[in-house]
This record gives structure tokens, C-alpha cells and sequence, in this order.
């Protein structure tokens, strides 16, 4: 059940000069901003990620999905290409799909067995012409007229994107040629195999958990396991990238491998008195040791696309996650871990064992699944109040520093564009 506390009817007022600097808390709370955001963001001019291409590799394959909070069904047809379309019947608004992923030859509706083609097309209605002259549908009644909403779908690098807006730019334009990049240097034209597949339910609202994907300042001070075993600290190379409307961010890192410069990292946190646990250890540390796969020698990058896309590469183990709203205070984080066809036997099992960095037990990311709780029950009662993201100044620029929160700052100034709030 929702636990949205009620609203009044006039959307509160958001300071144009606060930009993406003074974020209210009422808008993580509010029902009429939640459908504010179906239409404006999610049925908008915006690409929302969908589902990787070897998830459909026969004619017929399909996935269910959520874009937003709209049922959708992905496809592959029997002429090679991806289709999207709302996973709704045209006659009376029920699910075609019930089952997450499947292969049929169409899709017809259990209510009154309406069938629909694999690219979304209405193609056949029981008893259509009635039964000895009686009944049957009206005279005219014209099927290609009818339909549940399809999507505009591209894809990139093995991945499928689907927009509900006809106009929107295309894909690669809407990426930037920088965060094409960053995508192809992870994938590096080798063919994604799916390793494991779970959702994540999370109390919080979706643009919580999008913030904590941008926020390079807290990877390694709330994330007690990254400084601990020196995986990641702010002390270390990096940087981020943002998009030129704000809403699309790369950050990275990279390891620093000679001793006094680990000494150093070490006192930093120390004088910050920030939690790194030297009496925390690993009985089993196989799962530490990767192996070399990216020439540049960058160990962590965590890559967003507005509005529902996280790419991460942790180490060796490498996720897609899609994020789909449930309520206000609701979430679900739909996790998928790939490898590749090209990977050794030993490549794959060390991605299996580094599978347990991240994810609701993860050793890296457990404390994730819960900080937008936290924040969101703490802040239930504080509608009238404003976070502030002042690290790192105010603007929303690249760089070669992740002590700053110019990314979360770019995704407030990109929403604050697109819905007008």
C-alpha cells in the first residue's frame, strides 16, 4: 500500500535560483509530482533503459518491463528487430503478459482472448463475426485502429532503450558522444551473456536511490568495505563526467597501487575520522583478486542515463540496473549481472565471486538498499524543509575530483527542466 501522506491540491512552489543546489523534500513525497513524472519524464521525450539484446535472441522472445510505473513488453519479431509496446490489451486494459520473459508466437489476452502481434499490432478478436448471424463486433470496426501505445526503441552496444515519445533525439544524440564512450569501453564489442537476474525492493523513492547512484562523496565514507580493503577512496585518481543537460553522469576510479601513497589514503580517513575498520578482515580474500580486463586500468565506474539506467562496473563484476518506481516511498531496483561469451572459465567464476560486492547483502552496497529509508522516514514530517548539495560548489561541470556532488546537482537540473517544477 502507498504510504504517500496526503497532499494538498496546489503543488508547493520550488525557487527558480535554488537550481539543483536546495532540493524540498516535498518532492519525494507528493502523489500529484509522481504523476507529474509519468507523463513529463517516463511518457516523455526521455530514453528509458528496457533490457539487454541477449535477453531476446529468438524470434519470439520476450521480457516484461516497467517504464515508470506502465507495464511494457519488449520483443524480438521474426524479422530480427526489437519492439516495445504497453503490456495492455486493447479491449479492456488487461495484462498480456503474466509471466517476466518468455517466447509465444503473439500475445493474447486471457480476458476475452483479443490476440496482439509480437510488434504490439491488435490482430484477432474471439468470435469476431458472432456465432449463427448473432452478436459479434461492430460493423467497421477497424483492428489496425486499435492498440495498446507502442515505443520508439534503439539500442546501443547490446543494450535496448524505448522512448514513448516519437520526437524524442535520437539515442546516440540523447547520450552524448562522451557517455558512448564510457559504454562501449565496458562492453569493448564483445557479446553480453546474462550471469543472474534479481529485484530489489527499496522504502524509498526512486529519485533517492538515482541520487546515491551519482553521489560520488559517499562511496567510500558510508561504504565501510571500500576503504577497509582499499577499493575505492576519494584520495584515488577518478573524476566525472557529466552530460551537457545534467542528467546522465559517469564516475570512475582508479586503484593506487603504490604503498605510501595507501599509507597516505589511510591517515586522510583517520583524521576524518571516518569508519574504516582495520579489525574487519576476510576469511576467504579470493574474492579481492580480479583480473586485468580494461587497459586503462580504471576499477570502478558507475555509469547513469535519465531517467532509469545504471551501468556498473565494480572491479571484474559488471550490472545493469533499472530502476522502477512503486509509489512515493517505493522502489524497485531490477539488478542484471553479465559477462561475456569471449570470458575463460576462470574470468567467469571470479565474476561470480565478485557478484557479492553489490546487491541488497552485497559487502560493498548492502547499506545502499537501506540510506533512502533513512532518509526518507526522516524527513516525512519535513515537507516545508530543502536539502542542500553544496560540495564541490554549485555548478554541475566535469572533473578530475569526486569529493563533489555536481552530478546530483545535474540530475535535479535536468528533471527541474523537463517537468517543469
Amino acid at each position: 500500500m502507498d504510504g504517500a501522506r496526503p497532499t494538498s491540491e496546489t503543488t508547493p512552489h520550488w525557487a527558480e535560483e535554488d537550481g539543483g543546489t536546495r532540493v524540498p523534500y516535498w518532492v519525494f513525497q507528493r502523489e500529484d509530482v509522481r504523476r507529474l513524472e509519468t507523463d513529463k519524464v517516463f511518457h516523455g521525450p526521455c530514453w528509458n533503459y528496457l533490457c539487454l539484446e541477449c535477453e531476446l535472441v529468438a524470434p519470439g522472445d520476450f521480457v516484461a518491463v516497467h517504464v515508470g510505473e506502465t507495464p511494457v513488453i519488449v520483443t524480438r519479431d521474426s524479422d530480427g528487430q526489437f519492439y516495445a509496446f504497453e503490456n495492455r490489451c486493447a479491449h479492456r486494459g488487461s495484462l498480456l503478459a503474466l509471466e517476466d520473459r518468455g517466447n509465444v508466437k503473439d500475445f493474447t489476452c486471457v480476458y476475452h482472448a483479443w490476440t496482439h502481434s509480437l510488434q504490439g499490432d491488435l490482430v484477432g478478436i474471439a468470435f469476431k463475426d458472432g456465432i449463427k448471424g448473432c452478436g459479434g463486433i461492430a460493423e467497421g470496426f477497424d483492428m489496425s485502429k486499435y492498440g495498446p501505445r507502442k515505443l520508439r526503441v534503439q539500442t546501443v552496444e547490446g543494450m535496448i532503450f524505448g522512448s514513448f515519445d516519437e520526437d524524442v533525439d535520437d539515442l546516440e544524440d540523447y547520450l552524448g558522444e562522451e557517455l558512448i564512450g564510457r559504454i562501449a569501453r565496458v562492453f569493448n564489442g564483445r557479446t553480453p551473456v546474462v550471469l543472474a537476474r534479481f529485484t530489489q525492493i527499496l522504502p524509498n523513492n526512486w529519485k533517492l536511490y538515482v541520487e546515491n547512484t551519482k553521489d560520488s562523496y559517499h562511496a567510500s565514507i558510508l561504504h565501510t568495505f571500500f576503504t577497509t580493503f582499499e577499493l575505492n577512496r576519494l584520495s584515488q585518481k577518478g573524476g566525472i563526467i557529466v552530460s551537457e543537460e545534467g542528467g546522465c553522469h559517469v564516475s570512475y576510479s582508479m586503484i593506487d597501487r603504490d604503498a605510501e601513497e595507501k599509507k597516505k589514503n589511510a591517515s586522510l580517513y583517520a583524521e576524518q575520522k571516518i569508519r574504516s575498520d582495520k579489525d574487519i578482515a576476510l576469511q576467504d580474500t579470493s574474492m579481492l583478486q580480479g583480473f586485468k580486463e580494461f587497459p586503462d586500468d580504471i576499477t570502478l565506474q558507475i555509469l547513469t542515463v535519465f531517467p532509469n539506467f545504471v551501468l556498473q562496473q565494480i572491479q571484474n563484476s559488471l550490472a545493469v540496473r533499472r530502476v522502477q518506481p512503486t509509489a512515493t516511498d517505493s522502489t524497485q531496483l531490477h539488478w542484471t549481472y553479465f559477462g561475456f561469451e569471449e570470458d575463460t572459465p576462470e574470468e567467469r567464476k571470479i565474476r561470480l565471486k565478485q557478484a557479492n560486492l553489490v546487491g541488497p547483502g552485497g559487502y560493498v552496497s548492502m547499506e545502499d538498499g537501506c540510506i533512502g529509508g533513512f532518509v526518507q522516514r526522516a524527513t516525512a514530517t519535513a515537507s516545508g524543509e530543502r536539502a542542500v548539495l553544496a560540495m564541490g560548489g554549485y555548478d554541475i561541470g566535469s572533473g578530475n575530483d569526486r569529493i563533489t556532488e555536481a552530478s546530483i546537482r545535474g540530475f535535479w537540473a535536468e528533471y527541474r527542466a523537463r517537468t517543469g517544477l
